[in-house]
Order: structure tokens, then sequence, then C-alpha cells
């Protein structure tokens, strides 16, 4: 089936261009321009991804994400007119995959678009391509009490699933694959976000600040540490 996506923004012209552009690619497309609405149909719909834009009246697009990453990891995109550095960062704190500043090119949106959405779905070998124990195998990776289901795209600590974005999952995963390995800021970007992407090393603080909190807080012996000046590294306390 293809993906769902919701563009809530109160700009009606905003929204029938990035809405021509992604039915043309095949997406389903739903529309919000106020965020109360938005609200409403994201707690009535399942949605695959959000392209959010920050001022929306009655409910503002930060509160809207923040929802958003409460009931799950749905993928969102900000759209916005404010394009510091500050609003850029405060939107990857609060859980945005991805931010793009109006004036924008709906080709490249359409391509974030398909980008994010591929990375939220991880890709699994199929019995052909590998043999049934070690795709077994591959599907589980562990540290701690900390366990990544990679069939499922799920992380558990102690049996609890942890409530992470697509980018957190991504970030954590590899940072499990190679325990102990310092992973700089650049090779993170180059790896989750990939080559494309506009922001910078910043962004990746703001996911590993997330996603250290969320560790903690779920009391996993897996955390994540900093390389002053270097970049990150993933430990198992005693």
């Amino acid at each position: 089936m293809p993906a769902r996506i919701l563009i809530a923004d109160d700009e009606d012209r905003i929204r029938q261009l990035v809405r021509m552009y992604l039915t043309k690619e095949g997406f389903t497309v739903d529309e919000a321009e106020e965020g109360q609405a938005a609200l409403e149909q994201l707690a009535a719909t399942p949605y695959d991804l959000v392209i959010l834009d920050l001022m929306l009246p009655e409910v503002d697009g930060w509160t809207i994400c923040q929802e958003i990453r409460k009931q799950g990891a749905t993928p969102v995109i900000m759209l916005s007119a404010r394009n510091e550095e500050y609003d850029r960062i405060l939107g990857f704190q609060l859980g945005a995959d991805d931010y793009v500043g109006k004036p924008f090119s709906p080709r490249e949106l359409v391509y974030r678009v398909k980008s994010l959405l591929r990375r939220a779905q991880p890709q699994q070998p199929t019995a052909a391509e590998a043999p049934a124990a070690e795709t077994e195998e591959a599907a589980s990776l562990s540290e701690g009490n900390l366990v990544i289901d990679e069939a499922a795209a799920l992380a558990r600590v102690d049996g609890k699933e942890l409530p992470l974005t697509p980018k957190e999952y991504a970030l954590l995963t590899l940072m499990v694959r190679r325990p102990g390995h310092l992973f700089t800021r650049e090779f993170l970007l180059e790896q989750v976000w990939g080559y494309d992407f506009t922001g910078g090393r910043r962004t990746v603080d703001s996911h590993v600040k997330n996603l250290r909190e969320k560790l903690n807080a779920a009391g996993s012996s897996a955390q994540i540490e900093t390389a002053w000046g270097m970049g990150y590294r993933l430990v198992t306390g005693k």
C-alpha cells in the first residue's frame, strides 16, 4: 500500500503544491490547516510520515511534534520560514527527523520524504539471500540488557520497548554493532542522514542527547559515552 502522509500547514498554496508533487509519486496525502485539526487527524489515522509547519494556528508545530513523539516514531519533517540554527536544533531536540526551510524546492522535499521513508523501514535479507541460521542471528543484536530486534525494527531494555525515532534507532543500531568503537559526528551524519543532508554536526548531538536520555530512563546498562571533540561510543556499565 502507498505511504500515507499528513501535510499540516496553514498556507493553502503550500499544501496544494506539496500534495500535487507527492500524489504524483503515488503517496496518499491528507491535509490540515490548523494545529488542532492536525492533532485530531493524527489521533484518528496512522500516518507513515508527517510534514509539519511550525507556525500553525491554535496549536503550534513544536507542540504537535512533541505529541507525535509521545505516541511513537512516525517520521516528521518540519517545514518553516524560521531557518536560524537555534530553531533547527530545537526541532531536532523535539524529535524531528528533518528540517526544511521556506522557500523550498518541492522536488527536494519529495526526495527527502522518500529518503526518510526508506530509512524508517529497515531492509532484511530474504531466505534466498542468506542461510536461515545467519538470518536469525542477524535479526537480533544485544549489549547488556539492551536488545535490538532488527526484524521488528525495535529496541528493548529488559524486554520493554524504547520509544525511538527512526534516526535514534539507526544511531543506536550502528553503535550496538560495534560496542566501544569511536564514531565521529561526520561518520554518523553520513551513515544515518546521508551525504546530501544539509544540517550540521549539531544535529547528531541533539539526537544523541535524546537517545542517551531514553537509555538512562529505561535503565539500560549500555550507555553512550562522549569523546570530547571527537565523537561518541557505546559502552556497557558494570
